[in-house]
């Protein structure tokens, strides 16, 4: 049998634990007297270990050795390169791959806008951690919500504009009213310059002052005054309302100038024709701002109610922002709901905290944005039909400064406070806040006096009585209102029974109603003495 020494054996243990084998060499078997006893000498590792089975290898595994980089045939061993292996895809690991990446992507940048949204809520609305996880994991129930009704005092100031005169002053007043259960809301505005007394100033000031105190003097004034209870309120710079016009991507009005040209203001040199604009920040913060003023050589156009178009358009823009701010075009991009948020914690200062805004936002929902309400007071500028509350023509005997009065005098806003009571009533006869005159056309006495009452307990408050130039027998209902008032018709109809006349003073007994601005002049006839009112 050939014992002729061997290299390592693929597979062995002792391959790759004792030396290379020696060159072959040849091998002669030694002489009888030649041999001589042998010292053993201490196991080698190869002789510790049991024998190990000879490893005979397949083709395949001849082929290619994983632990050197060479191709083997046997004993013999030719040296080449080991070639890169191409990893092949298939078309469903690149799609999960790339959903996965986006994923990724999508998840980062979410926690980025996340963190920003996060922090700027907590900058408005005075929260941290413990605060926002509460609001979010709880419900809360709004101050007056039980009542029916939110009112929430908004006023903007241009406290974030350096170099500006007055920049303390509220310039922009209104009230967001949100009727809780019948789903709808209105804004009124409040005139900046109506005269009223302010007791952080011990004087009679424009209520703009009021707020250059604090929110909480101008709300005082507000509830004291007007008769309009507020829940919360939100000091606004005018740098929020221009940053957060451009959060949502700007907002789209529709000019109405009686100027054919449509509006500019000398102020703000701001231009814009009738008809549909799209407006981004700066030009929605100018047209805020404008109020129609003229300057010297520069002569404004498109504001005929001066400062009541100015809030006129405040109104319809912070409308506009609203609608657009819960459109899916921005409720889906993270981008816009952070710029929106971060422009209201920048410059929003409120007594409304997280838990707040969050169900206020599920009060908002319900609400028809396109249905909103936009009132002013009646004033002697606007030049509506119905009673006048305010004078455009006040001036301060005192301090000379030009203003807006109650028309009923300095101190008296009755007419104000009656103005909110008609918007928030269901009521459709309160809503009309018609007016109505009663001549006594009897020969008793009293009467017209009589009916006063009745027609107050009905609602309709503002009543003015007096006496016929003439007797009537038949009671007459005289309709000056134009169709504006189909509800307090319907009323007086039932309560006085008679013949309805028209504004058409072709008939003597309708030239009794010559004299009155009024919607309405009953003239008592006899057939109304003894009649028993429902």
């Amino acid at each position: 049998m050939d014992q002729t020494p061997r290299g390592p054996v693929r597979g062995n243990l002792e391959g790759f634990v004792v030396p290379k084998a020696l060159p072959r060499a040849v091998y002669k078997s030694p002489s009888p007297l030649e041999r001589q006893p042998i010292t053993p000498e201490p196991a080698s590792l190869s002789q510790q270990l049991p024998p190990q089975p000879a490893y005979v290898p397949s083709q395949e595994a001849a082929r290619y050795n994983p632990y050197r980089s060479t191709y083997t045939t046997g004993s013999r061993r030719t040296e080449k390169k080991r070639p890169k292996l191409k990893r092949k895809w298939s078309m469903k690991k690149k799609v999960i791959m790339s959903v996965l990446g986006i994923l990724l992507i999508g998840f980062s940048a979410g926690a980025w806008y996340g963190s920003k949204i996060i922090s700027g809520l907590d900058k408005a609305f005075h929260g941290n951690v413990f605060s926002d996880v509460h609001a979010l994991f709880s419900s809360t129930t709004l101050n007056g919500e039980a009542q029916g009704r939110v009112n929430i005092l908004l006023a903007g100031n241009s406290a974030d504009d350096p170099g500006h005169n007055g920049a303390q002053l509220t310039d922009s007043i209104m009230v967001l009213s949100i009727d809780t259960r019948n789903k709808t809301a209105f804004m009124l505005s409040i005139p900046r310059d109506l005269w009223v007394y302010v007791p952080g100033f011990g004087s009679y000031q424009k209520i703009n002052a009021a707020g250059e105190v604090s929110m909480h003097q101008l709300q005082q004034v507000v509830e004291t005054n007007l008769g309009i209870p507020i829940n919360y309120n939100a000091l606004i710079d005018y740098g929020a309302f221009r940053d957060a016009v451009n959060a949502v991507g700007g907002i789209t009005i529709n000019i109405q100038s009686p100027d054919p040209r449509g509006l500019y203001d000398a102020f703000t040199h701001l231009k814009l024709p009738n008809g549909e604009n799209t407006l981004n920040g700066q030009q929605a913060l100018d047209l805020a701002r404008a109020r129609g003023d003229g300057t010297a050589g520069d002569i404004s156009y498109g504001f005929p109610g001066t400062d009541f178009t100015r809030t006129m358009y405040q109104r319809v823009m912070a409308i506009a922002v609203a609608k657009k701010a819960m459109s899916a075009g921005v409720l889906t991009d993270p981008i816009k709901i952070s710029n929106l948020v971060n422009a209201i914690g920048n410059n929003v200062k409120t007594n409304l905290n997280l838990q707040d805004v969050l169900r206020l936002a599920q009060l908002i929902k319900t609400v028809n944005l396109n249905s909103i309400g936009s009132y002013t007071y009646p004033s002697t500028t606007t030049g509506t039909p119905k009673s006048k509350a305010l004078i455009t023509s006040y001036i301060d005997p005192a301090s000379g400064q030009d203003a807006l009065a109650p028309t009923a005098g300095v101190g008296e806003y009755g007419q104000l406070q009656n103005y909110y009571q008609q918007l928030i009533s269901n009521n459709p006869v309160v809503k009309e806040d018609a007016s109505v005159v009663v001549l006594n056309g009897t020969n008793v006495n009293g009467l017209a006096k009589k009916d006063e009452s009745i027609l107050q307990a009905n609602k309709i408050d503002n009543v003015t009585i007096g006496d016929a130039y003439n007797e009537y027998n038949t009671t007459m209902l005289i309709d000056l209102s134009g169709g504006q008032a189909p509800a307090t018709k319907t009323l007086l109809e039932g309560l006085f029974p008679g013949t309805v006349v028209t504004s058409e003073y072709g008939s003597t007994e309708a030239k009794e109603a010559t004299n009155y601005t009024a919607d309405f002049v009953v003239v008592l006839g006899q057939n109304s003495v003894n009649v028993k009112q429902p």
